[in-house]
This record gives C-alpha cells, structure tokens and sequence, in this order.
C-alpha cells in the first residue's frame, strides 16, 4: 500500500524544483525528503528523478506519478476540509495570512482581542505579501485588500470589508521646513518592486529624479519618517503616525477593498466563523481611517 506521506514529499520535490528546496518547504531535512522519496520508487518499482548536473529532473514515470499524486492532495484537501467543517469546536489551530503592514499597523491588537475572548484557539499569524493556497489548507483565513473580486479564484468565498485609500506622505519636519521656505527637492521614496504610482501627484514639493528604495514597506515608512523623501502610504498608517504628514496638493487613491477569504468546508468551523464574524465587526470600525477622512465624515 502506498504512503500517502511519501507522495506528498516527492510532489514537494518535482514543485520546488529541489529536494533541498522541498526540506526547506516541508520543514524537514533533506536525508528525510530523499527517503520518503526511495520507499516511493522502491513501492512503485520506478525511479520517479534522473540525476543531472543542473539538478533533478523528472522521469517520464515521475511525470505520471505526479498527476496522479495532484489528484491525491486534492481528494486529502478535500476530506480534511469536509471532516474539519463539522468541527464546531471553539479551540484547535486557527491560521491567518495577511499582508506584514495590515497585522502591525492595523490588526494585530484585534486579534489580541479576539485571543482574549477565546483563549483555547491557538493563533498562526502569518504575514506575506503572498496569497495563501487556502485550497491547500495553507491557511484556514486569508485577509488582502483586493482591487477586483473577480480576479481571485472562484471557490474562496468572501467576506467584504472597507475600501482602502493611500496618499503622499512625508515627515512633519521636512513639511514645516517646506513651510518655511526651504526649496531643496526631496528624493521619492519606493518600493522596489511598485516604483512611483501614476496616480502620485507631487503637490507644491519639488523631488529629485533619483528615488530611494526598498524592499519593503516597514523600511519605507521609516525612510519618510527621517525626513528623506516623500512617498505613498496607505492612510491607515501615513494618517496615524504622529511623525507624518500629507504632502500638500496630494490627491487620495483608493488601494482596493479589504476581504476576509475562506474556502470551502472550512469556513463554516466554529472558530472559523467567529474569527471572520469579529474581524468583520472591527473593520467596519476603521472605515473612516482605511478611507483618509476624519471620523465625523464615516
């Protein structure tokens, strides 16, 4: 009888390109995946990689054991995720992704909150720019501000939540020194991998061709923080931080909408369903301040 163990490390393998890359996937060490992979061939009496200088490649039996082996995670996904969907309780693992600037400026306490409420539920927080294979059960709940609905896939289902809007930010002390008189242009300050959106106006303030960059948001805002430059933020964090401030003659751009994700089964499990339905509640909190208005303008 085959081990569904040991085709769940070799697909890790013919994904990741590696049996290196698939241990460090897996969080395993690379003897195990090498392993599990040699009972596979030894139960299957077929060699499933060829050796190469560049690396693995898949046999031509490996290219059929690896459909076979997809639709073997998707019939796992799926009894897990059907059996866990009748699992009312209110304790075990709940896991949640969401982007790195969402969990520290925004979130975080919230879930502090709802960790409080229900202190048998253990809490995964998993910040990453990525979006989570919740089919895979990567994730029981994913939160992403997203531009269109209909770009995500068609079996998440979605909890809608605020819209998000961003503007130009810089530090207080460039602005009063702006202010003053001083004309020295500032250097834009960017994400890598964004650059400066079409949208960004500069306003009144002069900039320089050359941007700063990084590669990352927490390194940006502390960038504008120290008076370098300017750059876009989302108003849940430029509007909050007593450090910033919006460059004047700057217009506001809407990011998205924010949605809770879940899939399938898994979101009708009770921890599931309070999470969503408490985090739901607390973001039409935040409408104002996802939005850049003044809380009487909700």
């Amino acid at each position: 009888m085959i081990d569904w163990d040991d085709v769940r490390y070799f697909l890790s393998a013919a994904r990741e390109g590696s049996v290196r890359a698939a241990a460090k996937h897996l969080g395993v060490n690379h003897a195990t995946v090498l392993r599990r992979i040699a009972q596979l061939e030894e139960r299957l009496g077929a060699q499933m990689f060829e050796k190469l200088p560049s690396g693995y490649r898949l046999t031509d039996a490996g290219e059929d054991v690896v459909e076979l082996a997809k639709q073997m995670e998707a019939s796992s996904n799926q009894l897990e995720a059907r059996v866990l969907g009748r699992d009312q309780s209110v304790r075990g693992l709940l896991r949640v992704t969401l982007t790195p600037i969402l969990a520290t400026h925004l979130l975080v306490p919230d879930f502090a909150d709802f960790a409080r409420l229900h202190p048998d539920i253990e809490m995964d927080i998993l910040t990453s720019g990525e979006l989570a294979n919740l089919t895979n059960r990567d994730a029981d709940v994913a939160i992403r501000v997203v531009y269109e609905r209909k770009t995500l896939p068609l079996n998440l289902h979605g909890l809608k939540g605020p819209d998000v809007f961003g503007g130009v930010y810089m530090s207080r002390d460039r602005l009063e020194a702006w202010r003053a008189g001083a004309a020295d242009p500032m250097r834009w300050i960017v994400i890598s991998m964004h650059g400066i959106p079409d949208w960004a106006s500069e306003g009144g303030v002069r900039t320089m061709s050359v941007p700063f960059r990084t590669t990352d948001a927490a390194a940006q805002i502390v960038a504008i923080r120290q008076g370098l430059g300017i750059g876009t933020l989302p108003c849940f964090v430029g509007d909050t931080d007593p450090g910033l401030a919006r460059v004047p003659g700057t217009d506001l751009h809407m990011y998205g909408t924010l949605w809770l994700l879940t899939q399938g089964e898994t979101r009708k499990t009770a921890r599931v369903r309070l999470f969503t339905e408490f985090v739901s509640r607390r973001l039409a909190t935040y409408t104002s301040l996802l939005a850049g208005l003044p809380i009487s303008q909700a």
